[in-house]
């Protein structure tokens, strides 16, 4: 047998629409043109709006929307690299291989907009080729293994012109690329939405977090009207007022300003720490394991052993800064069930009656550990740091509300996290299908 790739034969449906693609060389349906407008401003060049490397690396879709910087053009260079809607914008040169050829397209009339140093201009024939369709297309692994294998250079690589005129293009009739394009770019459309909910939420959270952090909730009696129309009397809990609002409702600690209620104390005075109840294990005995129970390392990413120590909720806290903090990962975090830990985290379990499991595990997300953090090569958060470390401690049934609180608005980031997955999914499966002519798709 080979090392070619085996493919499933086509059935009757797909062949059909395969039958109707053309493959041509970028050459024959594209005008190819390579930017050499920089950033600088020349005293004797016209102000213009430059679509720069990182507008076109970090957008699939150009619009007037986008914050261009300002540069200067010649009336010649306006002429050649003014963007027209249609055109792709594909990077020509990086300092890496993958990141040759991100293509984006420009999908509006824009306002005085050229194209910036290091990106090339692929202007489709409009008879044949559809920019929205062609910039999809250019996604696609094949193209992308293309681009990667011709790329030159050794630190820094780049595509000639002849690199880019030499890529074949498979297409369909333009009808089709058009419905192609209009069903990818809706999705894409949908996951923008999404993204943006769960950029609200964190906004949200954020803002809540540091409300019920500093100022924590009382109960207030309310009345309201029950299903038969009766008038009843109600508990709900409302955000203190500020300290500037009612400065008799806070007292002075050692973290400043807190309600009279609240406590400061050490993460060793409200929880245990569990590290020393660790069971070591190998790696290449985790990996002959027949049961499976997850793994935590540093970073939350989960590998699976036979072996554990806990069962029950703890709370997992990575001490290793490099893999935790710079990378985003929450740096505390809620684990249930049986776990085997490795020793770049510490597992807490919080002392009942003092604090619960989903409030310290809030606190401790929200703390900034940079400053406590040792070492150069590995920066870590030692036990003896971690267990210094000063909180504020309202009440338990107070922390019982402000966990509710809080857990309202992680169901609704988990909700909208888990669909734009599911989006990401379906988009991938859109355009493995669409793009390749396996499933065909009817003409507007």
């Amino acid at each position: 047998m080979n090392n070619q790739e085996i493919k499933t034969p086509l059935n009757a449906e797909e062949n059909k629409a395969v039958s109707e693609w053309k493959e041509k060389k970028m050459s024959q349906i594209v005008e190819i043109k390579v930017s050499n407008v920089d950033k600088k401003i020349y005293p004797n060049k016209t102000l213009v709006k430059l679509c720069n490397y990182m507008d076109a690396y970090s957008n699939d879709y150009i619009a007037n929307k986008l914050p261009f910087s300002i540069g200067s053009a010649d009336s010649n260079e306006i002429q050649k690299f003014g963007l027209k809607q249609g055109d792709v914008i594909i990077t020509k040169d990086s300092e890496s291989p993958d990141d040759i050829a991100v293509s984006s397209v420009v999908i509006e009339p824009l306002e005085n907009v050229v194209c910036g140093y290091h990106l090339a201009i692929l202007r489709p024939n409009k008879n044949e080729l559809d920019g929205c369709f062609l910039m999809m297309k250019l996604k696609l692994p094949d193209l992308k293994n293309y681009f990667f294998g011709v790329a030159n250079g050794s630190t820094r690589y780049g595509l000639t012109i002849g690199n880019i005129e030499n890529a074949k293009i498979s297409f369909p009739p333009l009808p089709q690329q058009q419905k192609i394009a209009k069903i990818l770019s809706t999705a894409d459309a949908v996951i923008e939405k999404t993204q943006a909910a769960i950029a609200k939420y964190k906004a949200i959270k954020q803002g809540l977090l540091h409300d019920l952090f500093t100022r924590g909730v009382v109960p207030e009696t309310v009345k309201v009207q029950n299903e038969k129309g009766e008038e009843e009397e109600k508990t709900v809990w409302k955000l203190r007022p500020t300290y500037q609002e009612a400065p008799h409702l806070y007292k002075e600690s050692k973290l400043g300003m807190v309600p009279i209620e609240w406590e400061v104390l050490t993460v060793a005075d409200v929880s245990e720490n569990l590290d020393g109840k660790r069971i070591p294990v190998k790696q290449q005995d985790r990996d002959l394991q027949e049961e499976i129970y997850p793994y935590y390392g540093a970073s939350g990413i989960i590998d699976y052993v036979e072996n554990f120590i806990f069962n029950e909720p703890l709370i997992l806290l990575g001490e290793d800064g490099e893999n935790v903090i710079s990378r985003n990962v929450p740096l505390a975090f809620k684990v249930e069930g049986k776990i085997w830990v490795n020793n770049h985290a510490h597992v807490l379990k919080p002392i009942d009656n003092v604090t619960i499991i989903d409030f310290l595990c809030e606190t401790l997300e929200a703390i900034d550990y940079s400053s406590i953090v040792s070492g150069s090569a590995q920066p870590k958060i030692t036990q003896g740091h971690l267990s210094k470390i000063l909180l504020k401690i309202p009440n338990i049934e107070e922390q019982i509300i402000i966990g509710k609180k809080i857990k309202a608005i992680n169901k609704k980031l988990q909700t909208e996290q888990a669909y734009l997955q599911k989006l990401y999914r379906l988009k991938a499966g859109l355009m493995g299908d669409l793009l390749s002519g396996r499933v065909r798709v009817k003409e507007a």
